[in-house]
């Protein structure tokens, strides 16, 4: 079926053109082929509204995707841009307009450079955590790449998306890692930003902002161009790793504990992604938890004077935080020490020395750790949905709902408050308490999975769960910072700062690079304007 808006012979002859671009056996068409890049975790699965592509194209080179953009403008095609189609619980590799035809850059992928002397990277889309890291270690390079859960993605779909990963601050927000980056643009156009806009640019992955305004901002998250370079900073190996805990047993100490955490971080002194907990709560899947504790939580929740009691009875600390450092092995361990000075801050405070590593890893060392915060890319995190005695009847995929918190101990339990209530209130399963991660300094993100089945009537009242619960959020001034194609809309008018100012800036620019559209039409919000009125 041709893409809506496009007849028959116009989607013909600009498949054809596809063909003399990048070869016929790249452009996809068969419904067993086109089906490979439906998404996985899809919550319209098996409904009409189910997000599908009509063809896909496989371009090799820069060359080969500015024909493709150049013939798809022609023929006003819309296009969806992917690196490996690897998002799952974000959308996978399926566009937000359904008929789509997808541009898989998964050939394009040229490891292009990797400078151990400035500690960067050059790579186009198709390069994979894997590849790069693979491509390291063959070289016995000292350089780490900051990966996320799990590693098969790509760091320049990854980091257009606004992932992150666990090593230290400035690198674990992959986009604010990058270092340049090269654009088709919906009409052919080749564009280079930062130093790399100077021909013969010998500076492109070592200064960000060339000279002008720094545009890259505007390709991540959007629909403006197509992303067919992009350079990144790495961090030097380090010398060692250190890892210790600190526990307080109230249930009030939450605030002090994630006040002296984020002076720690902010000043510099805890390098690594901390990591928060409850020994009384339990863990994530919460398998040890006393079945008396389950108990006082449905009774009282979380702030139940008898779990209180019973916490201090049995000297089970309420909160703790593990701490991380990565740098010379004296210089940790003093960090250590004044972090166990400023904790100590707290009465009645404990401290445990943790995990302690010098690098390169031993074999065996290498088999146990937590493989991201060694900058090593995994699929271990497939594990949490695997088939278990806690998860005997696993799902058939989640949506990510991650709205963005502040960071203060205060936000963390109003939150819990705002969610379980909504969760009551809707129908969702109740989560006893539930702890923000620690990706990006200065600010918290809660990570809820939305179950996917393949229930039509199950998904469609988690859909409007969903957004209902995206409107809650809001009201309380958490937004989303990322989302899913099918509820991109529903995030996007949370912002609504001005008349939705943002978002009509936004179609401004979209209308401007892109007039006909073609470009992931939808993405984030952003229509193109033949679109806007029907998505209104």
């Amino acid at each position: 079926m041709p893409p809506p808006g496009v007849n028959a012979k116009d989607f013909s002859d600009a498949l054809k053109q596809f063909e003399e671009a990048v070869g016929k056996e790249w452009v996809f068409t068969s419904d067993e082929d086109v089906a490979l890049y439906r998404d996985a975790y899809s919550p319209f699965w098996g409904e009409p509204e189910e997000r599908v592509a009509s063809a896909a194209v496989a371009p090799y080179t820069v060359e080969q995707v500015q024909a493709v953009m150049k013939a798809a403008n022609e023929y006003k095609i819309p296009v969806y841009p992917i690196s490996t189609g690897k998002n799952l619980g974000y959308g996978g590799s399926a566009p937000n307009l359904s008929g789509s035809v997808v541009l898989d850059l998964k050939r394009m992928n040229r490891i292009l450079d990797v400078s151990e002397r400035n500690h960067s990277a050059l790579v186009e889309p198709g390069v994979s955590y894997f590849d790069l890291y693979r491509h390291i270690q063959e070289r016995k390079l000292k350089l780490w790449v900051d990966v996320p859960d799990p590693g098969w993605g790509s760091p320049v779909g990854n980091s257009l998306d606004h992932g992150g990963g666990y090593l230290q601050p400035m690198y674990r927000n992959h986009f604010d890692s990058h270092c340049g980056m090269e654009v088709v643009l919906a009409n052919g156009d080749l564009l280079r930003t930062g130093m790399g806009a100077m021909p013969g640019a010998q500076t492109w992955q070592q200064y960000k902002f060339g000279f002008g305004p720094w545009i890259d901002g505007m390709f991540s998250q959007s629909n403006f161009g197509v992303v067919t370079k992009m350079g990144f900073w790495l961090m030097p190996e380090p010398d060692a790793y250190l890892t210790g805990t600190v526990s307080v047993p109230k249930y009030e100490d939450l605030i002090p504990m994630i006040d002296i955490l984020t002076l720690l971080e902010n000043s510099g002194i805890s390098n690594g992604m901390p990591g928060l907990g409850s020994p009384i709560l339990g863990g994530f899947m919460m398998p040890q938890r006393a079945p008396e504790v389950t108990e006082m939580l449905q009774k009282d929740g979380v702030e139940s004077a008898s779990l209180h009691k019973y916490a201090q009875d049995r000297g089970i600390p309420f909160w703790s935080c593990t701490v991380k450092f990565y740098g010379p092995e004296k210089a940790i361990r003093a960090q250590w020490e004044y972090a166990q000075e400023k904790f100590s801050a707290i009465p009645g405070a404990k401290f445990k020395d943790d995990e302690f590593y010098k690098f390169p890893l031993t074999p065996d060392q290498f088999n146990k750790v937590h493989k991201p915060e060694m900058g090593i890319p995994s699929l271990e995190m497939f594990s949490i949905g695997a088939r278990s005695p806690y998860n005997p009847t696993p799902g058939q995929g989640h949506i990510w709902f991650s709205p963005i918190i502040p960071r203060t101990g205060e936000a963390v339990l109003e939150a819990n408050k705002v969610f379980a209530k909504a969760a009551k209130d809707f129908g969702l399963p109740l989560l006893s308490f539930s702890l923000p991660t620690t990706y990006w300094m200065r600010s918290f993100i809660f990570l809820f999975g939305f179950p996917i089945t393949h229930d039509i009537a199950t998904n469609k009242k988690n859909r409007e769960t969903f957004k209902q619960v995206v409107r809650v959020a809001a009201e309380h001034g958490w937004g989303e910072y990322r989302t899913a194609p099918a509820y991109q809309d529903a995030v996007m008018d949370t912002y609504s700062f001005n008349n939705h100012a943002l978002r009509r800036f936004h179609e401004t620019v979209k209308d401007a690079v892109d007039p006909n559209g073609i470009i992931s039409a939808g993405r984030y919000g952003i229509w193109p304007k033949h679109l806007r009125e029907t998505k209104a």
